[in-house]
């Protein structure tokens, strides 16, 4: 089973998370250095990480590769409220990324654009609900929710993207699961 992805990415660092007890071969991308931007088309149309690649097929998307080894290792089902809790999760995640390399492309999202303000509104109103989940000790069972929400709170503070110190119990949170398998090993920190 080999799993194609980057180091920094928050997506692919929970899904190496999940795997931490399995074995598996990860193969870190450049994704915007042509040839692994090459290799990276040849696998997946859509040009995005990760990827998993098992028994000749190739999964795209963490959402997927999450139900894919679910239903291959017996692991439960999200709930309706966890996939509620992970689109929260994403959407900040995808607006941070989405301004991040807009950033990269030499854009000022600080202007008053469309664009950058509806990303900006969207990451503060799920940080909001994520911050009470949080100090409502929602994540305190370190299953695929927790580890996405880990995946993305150090990828934030790795990239300086946001302050963090109006969420203290999410920033708990984070000082609360560094001790788990392959926290160390997957950190973007690496790169």
């Amino acid at each position: 089973m080999k799993l194609y992805g980057s180091q920094t990415s928050p997506y692919v660092r929970r899904i190496r998370l999940l795997l931490a007890n399995q074995p598996y071969q990860f193969v870190n991308m450049q994704i915007f250095a042509e040839q692994d931007r090459q290799a990276l088309l040849a696998l997946n149309p859509t040009l995005k990480i990760p990827m998993l690649e098992r028994d000749g097929k190739v999964i795209f998307d963490s959402g997927v590769i999450y139900r894919f080894l679910a239903a291959q290792s017996q692991l439960p089902a999200l709930s309706w409220y966890q996939e509620n809790q992970l689109t929260v999760i994403n959407a900040v995640n995808d607006s941070l990324v989405s301004l991040f390399l807009c950033q990269r492309s030499g854009l000022d999202t600080n202007e008053e654009r469309l664009f950058f303000n509806v990303q900006k509104e969207r990451i503060v109103a799920s940080l909001f609900v994520l911050e009470q989940q949080a100090a409502n000790q929602e994540f305190t069972a370190w299953n695929y929710i927790a580890m996405a929400l880990y995946s993305l709170l150090d990828w934030v503070l790795f990239r300086e993207l946001l302050e963090l110190d109006e969420y203290p119990a999410l920033l708990a949170f984070v000082k609360a699961n560094q001790h788990h398998l392959a926290i160390a090993e997957t950190d973007p920190r690496l790169s």
